[in-house]
């Protein structure tokens, strides 16, 4: 009898605290859509050590972050910067390591232009400075107002075709 009443308290403290009747949802709906939103990004979790660790990338053997740690790291990034969103914001936003931004620094920084893991992982850390102060200032809203809405959308085209190119380099 504990056990049920111990659930059902724990059902209407999160109801309570995620405010789920405002959203007109429950639980149970919330749960399942917890679930869809992992099984589209479950990809990122293969993905980003595939691609930081250069597998399969002719001559750069070797020079990639371990396979293991990298995707450790990425699933537990992804866990802990959702969860951190969900209880922050009360917004169904699920967090993780971008596509666009691992190909960048893996074939751009490191293969390219030859910088070690460390510099490029210094180059990220001071854009992350960059970028948080731009928001603060609220600066970035003024440069993307800037942008037009076409540069904008050939901006995402250009970062797909990127990741595609180099998934299509890698497959042979």
């Amino acid at each position: 009898m504990s056990v049920e009443v111990g659930r059902s308290g724990l059902r209407r403290g999160l109801a309570r605290y995620f405010d789920l009747a405002r959203w007109d949802t429950d639980l149970p709906t919330e749960l399942r859509a917890g679930l869809t939103t992992f099984m589209v990004m479950a990809y990122i979790i293969f993905v980003n050590p595939i691609v930081l660790g250069f597998v399969g990338v002719p001559g750069l053997e070797g020079r990639g972050l371990p396979f293991g740690p990298t995707l450790s790291v990425t699933c537990l990034t992804a866990g802990l910067l959702t969860i951190a969103m969900g209880l922050t914001s009360n917004y169904p936003f699920a967090l993780a390591p971008g596509m666009g931004l691992n190909a960048v620094v893996a074939f751009e920084l490191v293969a390219s232009r030859g910088l070690t893991w460390p510099q490029a992982m210094t180059v990220i850390f001071v854009e992350g400075l960059v970028i948080t102060l731009l928001v603060l200032t609220r600066f970035r809203e003024a440069v993307l107002d800037a942008v037009p809405l076409g540069l904008k959308r050939a901006i995402g085209v250009g970062i797909g075709l990127f990741i595609a190119f180099i998934g299509f380099f890698t497959s042979g």
